[in-house]
């Protein structure tokens, strides 16, 4: 069986462009305005990807996720989030979805998750590679591994200037310092590493 991209958004405009944009670059995809309806329909055996939006009425993203560990389906799963909703992405990574993408997103950022969470399906590509993330982990000095970790709880730039008692603008510059030592391109990548290699979000 070919794998699907199952979307599972219940705005029906953006479920209907994500439709037409994957199906336009040769995806099969599959439409669904709930959580509720796309485990209902969901085979037992049905390969593919699951591009789900966090913020959903009655079953959120995360409780997808977390249905999904339940039946003991190894589907991964993309999530469309906003940025005050990166903290529920960053758990439902901690539960297993391998990536997210944040609103506004571009086609590209959206075809890209699609595409490497379809590799995965075909076993462990696009996993981090532990030792090299450790080794870029290991050249952060002690405020950017900081910053970090603030990062990775999901917290904006004004939240981590207010914990760390300094300045957005210092944030900014230590956030891109992090992000080109992590050699990520983009926040889920980043976050994706740093979940790899053990990171634990700040409590509080």
């Amino acid at each position: 069986m070919s794998a699907t991209i199952y979307i599972v958004v219940d705005d029906e405009a953006v479920r209907d462009s994500l439709d037409l944009l994957l199906a336009s670059v040769g995806h099969h995809t599959r439409t669904y305005a709930s959580g509720a309806a796309f485990l209902s329909a969901l085979e037992a055996d049905g390969a593919g990807v699951a591009v789900v939006d966090v913020r959903m009425p009655e079953m959120d993203g995360l409780a997808v996720q977390r249905r999904l560990n339940e039946l003991g389906q190894r589907l991964p799963v993309v999530l469309i989030t906003g940025h005050g909703d990166v903290t529920m992405a960053v758990a439902a990574m901690k539960a297993g979805a391998v990536d997210f993408v944040e609103k506004p997103f571009t086609d590209e950022a959206i075809i890209d998750a699609g595409d490497r969470a379809l590799a995965r399906t075909g076993g462990n590509a696009g996993q981090p590679d532990l030792a090299a993330a450790s080794e870029r982990l290991a050249s952060l000095t002690p405020r950017e591994y900081e910053v970090l970790t603030e990062l990775v709880a999901g917290h904006a730039n004004k939240v981590i200037a207010h914990h760390l008692s300094i300045s957005p603008r210092t944030v900014e510059i230590h956030r891109a310092r992090v992000m080109d030592k992590m050699g990520a391109r983009s926040l889920s990548q980043l976050i994706r590493q740093a979940l790899a290699v053990g990171i634990d979000p700040p409590s509080g």
